[in-house]
């Protein structure tokens, strides 16, 4: 169906038809008729301690303000994060900000963490039950003087509401948003929010986003100062400022984030370097070009504990879990593998 649906809603600019499919799924259009794999045991696992169907969830930037988490677990995603949520509402980057690049099966955007703001999203929240596991990412507001108080503030709001909290330092489309990736700079991030945390008295677990863009320098220092906070997860990667070399869409100088296709296999170089460093202490979210049970099965070998995408699902359609468990199904059977995380890590693709 979605299919033959593609050309019609890609007549429309990508902002356009992602608020048309964000209205879809508040008005229950698109159902989950096709998923013959629920509650399959080869899915089963669980995350911060809390049992999910699969391992598949959607990423930041679909949901920017948790309008649609409760169809998205209905369509088959074993979990949703939604944001990014800064403490003030704010518009983000002037229109036209969202690109698609089709020959590439990417995207690029630019943004800016538009968003309602803790208020409205907390309000929200509170009157729609979440009915699975649910992330909520946050990040500062493009113009304050004090950015570890806006992750605080985004902390303190949600931590009763969360089954875990993201805090964004990766996002390309913030200015200087990634110096949070040096070393004193994330150290001071990081104990801070768990100071926070001790004093909420709240157990809320922690996920750090990073940048694919970061090299083995940073990946080193990056992973110490996550061991060293006890942080619970690292969700690798967000979109990318560089890789374009081998674009082939003319819209591939767009100023802005790089996501879908042609990120997958740095997305997985990088999820492989954090791997062989954190050594299961801490939890990998996989995230870049994931689109079939293949790209599904590379990220798991390369380490990811768990799956995020969105681009897959603009060029896949609603189906798309249904799709990548019943192709990653048969490549786990192939295996002779009865839960996907026997194979978590054993990257022999490479």
């Amino acid at each position: 169906m979605f299919s033959k649906l593609r050309p019609l809603i890609f007549k429309f600019d990508p902002e356009t038809a992602h608020n048309l499919a964000i209205k879809s799924l508040k008005l229950n259009l698109i159902s989950n008729v096709f998923d013959t794999n629920k509650n399959d045991p080869i899915f089963k696992t669980e995350l911060f301690k809390k049992e999910i169907e699969n391992p598949i969830g959607i990423a930041a930037g679909f949901d920017k303000n948790a309008e649609v988490y409760n169809p998205l677990f209905k369509i088959g995603f074993g979990f949703v994060e939604v944001g990014t949520i800064t403490p003030l509402e704010q518009y983000g980057n002037p229109k036209p900000r969202v690109f698609r690049l089709v020959d590439d099966k990417a995207l690029i955007n630019r943004l800016g963490f538009n968003n309602q703001g803790t208020k409205n999203v907390l309000n929200r929240i509170k009157s729609n039950p979440k009915q699975g596991l649910l992330g909520i990412n946050i990040g500062p507001n493009k113009d304050t003087k004090d950015r570890i108080n806006d992750y605080l503030i985004g902390l303190n709001t949600f931590h009763e509401y969360a089954d875990y909290i993201t805090i964004n330092i990766s996002s390309p489309n913030t200015e200087n948003l990634r110096n949070l990736h040096e070393q004193t700079k994330l150290n001071d991030l990081l104990k801070s929010i768990i100071l926070e945390k001790q004093k909420l008295k709240s157990k809320i677990p922690i996920a750090v986003k990073i940048s694919p863009d970061v090299n083995d320098n940073q990946i080193n220092e990056i992973s110490g100062i996550l061991l060293e906070n006890n942080i619970d997860a690292a969700v690798i990667s967000n979109t990318s400022d560089s890789t374009r070399e081998n674009l082939i869409d003319i819209q591939k100088h767009q100023k802005g984030g790089l996501s879908g296709k042609p990120i997958e296999k740095k997305s997985n170089l990088v999820i492989n370097k954090f791997y062989n460093l954190l050594k299961g202490k801490i939890k990998i979210i996989g995230v870049g070009g994931i689109d079939s049970g293949k790209s599904a099965y590379d990220k798991l070998l390369a380490g990811a504990d768990y799956l995020q995408l969105y681009t897959g699902m603009v060029y896949q359609g609603p189906n798309i879990v249904s799709i990548i468990k019943k192709e990653l199904k048969e490549l786990l059977i192939k295996d002779g593998v009865k839960n996907f995380r026997e194979i978590v890590g054993n990257n022999r693709s490479s």
